[in-house]
């Protein structure tokens, strides 16, 4: 990355206790999948007064996963909340295969009681339901977690709705940390700086984000806590420090150093301690990613002649390439599974996503866009989120693991980069 020397030579590196954002990243689906699934989602009961509609976000939620198609619940005489207020026989005349009901309501206490069912059409029985109290802030991720209910419910697969994401905005020489919901939605700012941040990548439990700032006048590894707001220097060895990747238990750290030379792959301990090297060539190693399981990482390496992507075991050894299509292909990131991989190749000029099992070895391209990067799996492995470019302004983007449905996040002003997905939270 090429550091302007027009920055100012002050970081103002300004630690808050993630403060609201001040603009919003724009959704907008493209194209859809196969087989979605017809659902209705009638409006919740006392659900008017809320700031926002608890049955909108769930909605927006089920539509832009592709799978779902949304039958129009209007025209309604009246709103049912529990099974005995449905007249199937209407809902099964729109065409709706599930129907969504429920209720939100203020307790006393000033929290919400919010309860949903989910309902079969055709045979009229309930398939899930769950009630929750929750105070007014945590509403937001209530909607998410009801959507990611019926998700599971109805496709079988882990819903991540109610995840979050984060990325790096540039506005003039200002960049920022943010974390948002994953539909870009409430985005919090977690810090500024006026020297770049760069390679954000999740804590396994969510709590705490590794990145790289250049606030000392060089690459230095920090851990950001989502809790107090602490950070904590995890890497500044003599030169560069780079690209962090965590080790599934949250022990480690896979980190790229140069300080014994080229930029080679390195662990340490998340305090920095117990540095030993795993790579060893006369190339650049860089960009690990550990695998689902711990026991291998990925990284790029021009070890080769050209950029390609390799395996090594964590205990070290001879690392095995595994691309050969193509002149250049980088920034490895496992899926959840284990059984393939995501990467950025180049195709002609052209910058796209691309997936490759690890069976088969056969490279899937998803993207046809001009410069596409960073490419990170959502924890149920069926999305994967990316930085793109749209009329020379970066932004966030997003394809199925198909390559079916895919989306993009447009911001007001600034550029948009460096996304990565966080955890599923199995205690939301």
């Amino acid at each position: 990355m090429n550091i302007k020397k027009t920055l100012l030579n002050i970081a103002l590196l300004c630690l808050l206790c993630i403060t609201s954002a001040h603009a919003q990243l724009r959704l907008e689906i493209i194209g859809g999948g196969a087989n979605q699934i017809p659902i209705a989602i009638a409006p919740f009961r006392t659900e008017e007064s809320l700031p926002q509609k608890v049955t909108d976000i769930v909605a927006a939620d089920l539509s832009r996963s592709g799978l779902f198609r949304m039958i129009d619940s209007g025209g309604l005489t009246s709103i049912p909340a529990e099974p005995a207020d449905v007249q199937y026989p209407t809902w099964k005349t729109r065409g709706a295969d599930a129907l969504v009901i429920g209720s939100a309501s203020r307790l006393p206490s000033g929290n919400w009681d919010v309860r949903f069912r989910l309902l079969d059409v055709a045979k009229q029985v309930q398939l899930a339901g769950y009630a929750y109290q929750v105070a007014p802030a945590q509403l937001r991720n209530t909607a998410h977690r009801i959507a990611d209910a019926i998700y599971e419910k109805l496709t079988g697969d882990i819903g991540v709705f109610s995840t979050r994401i984060t990325y790096v905005v540039k506005r003039g020489s200002r960049f920022e940390l943010q974390v948002a919901d994953a539909d870009a939605s409430d985005p919090q700012t977690v810090l500024a700086s006026n020297e770049p941040i760069i390679s954000p990548a999740w804590s396994p439990d969510g709590t705490r984000i590794a990145y790289v700032s250049f606030e000392q006048k060089k690459p230095i590894v920090y851990i950001q806590s989502l809790v107090n707001g602490n950070r904590t220097v995890a890497a500044n060895f003599k030169g560069s420090n780079s690209a962090p990747a965590w080790s599934p238990d949250g022990r480690r750290l896979a980190v790229v150093l140069t300080k014994d030379g080229n930029s080679q792959i390195y662990l340490i301990n998340v305090d920095g301690g117990n540095a030993a090297r795993l790579t060893s060539s006369t190339s650049i190693d860089t960009e690990p990613n550990f695998s689902p399981d711990g026991q291998s990482i990925l990284f790029t390496s021009d070890r080769g002649g050209s950029p390609q992507i390799y395996r090594v075991p964590v205990t070290g050894g001879a690392p095995e390439r595994l691309t050969f299509e193509g002149s250049y292909n980088v920034s490895p990131r496992h899926a959840p599974d284990g059984k393939s991989f995501v990467f950025v190749q180049r195709n002609g000029g052209r910058f796209n996503i691309a997936t490759q099992d690890f069976v088969s070895r056969q490279p899937q391209v998803l993207t046809d866009n001009s410069r596409d990067e960073s490419p990170t799996f959502a924890p149920n492995g069926r999305i994967i989120l990316y930085a793109s470019d749209n009329k020379g302004r970066g932004i966030l983007a997003a394809a199925s693991s198909d390559g079916r449905v895919r989306q993009r996040f447009s911001m007001e002003t600034g550029d948009v980069r460096e996304p990565a997905w966080g955890p599923l939270i199995k205690s939301q």
